[in-house]
């Protein structure tokens, strides 16, 4: 959306969810005269791979290495990242380790790349229950459970991460038809089992997730947003954010919104953006 020779900024859903995140946020960005690309992640709508021997592989580095070729293959030189969940995670490594290739950041919930090789250390209990689904996904069962009710599944965390948001049954199921993807099974499976050694990695991503496993400092500026009634990222997570970022920071904790905060407050990701995008004129 938008004027063609607008900054370019690329909006990045989460799972499990897609594209239609970024419904109310996309044509107001478009009308500040911004040029919006709105992706879906490997594995969600009608995304596919080119062969039948490509690992379907959820992992860190791949979604990482994704949005920079997709940069690379719509000839983005630079852009404004916008993300959350999954997609932050992919907005947060390309900022790490490409800084040059992003203009700002608007990373929902925080620093989003994973520390892998702390991955085994168990958390607070509360936050252990919020993960189930994660624990979940390591077996067998819980891998026919959401090949079987994926529809099921989401609409239960849905309700949990955002307890706030009174979405409908059309709301809902525009975004769970992605889910209908032939390869989303294996690349969610994928993902929640690798970021806690359960699954092996691709080779193809072993020195970028080399790099990240160092935990990399993200110096482009950058603004936070944190839903203050997120259901699995709670506020008290992000509020040491900081130490992460070198750059201009900024946390903004939204009062009500929960983990899908880009439906539920989308007008404080349009001003986080626009007051970016200003930001790189002054």
């Amino acid at each position: 959306m938008g004027p063609i020779g607008g900054t370019p900024v690329i909006l990045l859903h989460g799972w499990p969810s897609d594209i239609h995140d970024w419904d109310e946020v996309a044509p107001k960005l478009a009308a500040n005269g911004y040029h919006v690309f709105i992706p879906w992640l490997r594995g969600f709508g009608p995304t596919r791979f080119l062969t039948e021997n490509t690992p379907r592989s959820g992992q860190q580095g791949a979604l990482g290495v994704d949005l920079r070729d997709l940069m690379d293959a719509l000839q983005i030189p630079r852009a404004l990242l916008v993300g959350y969940d999954w997609g932050g995670r992919a907005a947060c490594i390309v900022a790490a380790l490409w800084p040059e290739r992003v203009h700002g950041l608007v990373s929902i919930t925080g620093y989003n790349i994973q520390n892998i090789p702390l991955a085994g250390q168990p958390t607070a209990a509360a936050q252990e229950y919020r993960l189930w689904y994660q624990w979940y996904f390591q077996t067998e069962r819980g891998r026919i459970g959401l090949e079987r009710n994926r529809r099921e599944l989401a609409r239960l965390l849905w309700r949990l991460w955002s307890p706030n948001w009174e979405f409908g049954d059309a709301t809902f199921q525009a975004s769970a038809n992605s889910f209908d993807n032939p390869d989303f099974v294996a690349v969610t499976i994928q993902s929640y089992r690798h970021r806690y050694g359960n699954a092996a990695g691709e080779p193809t991503y072993d020195e970028i997730e080399h790099k990240l496993a160092a935990q990399p400092l993200i110096t482009v500026p950058t603004i936070v947003l944190q839903g203050a009634a997120d259901g699995v990222t709670t506020a008290e997570q992000s509020e040491n954010a900081s130490v992460h970022f070198t750059g201009k920071f900024e946390r903004r904790v939204v009062s009500n919104a929960g983990h899908f905060l880009s439906r539920e407050a989308p007008d404080a990701v349009v001003q986080a953006v626009c007051e970016l995008g200003d930001a790189r004129h002054n």
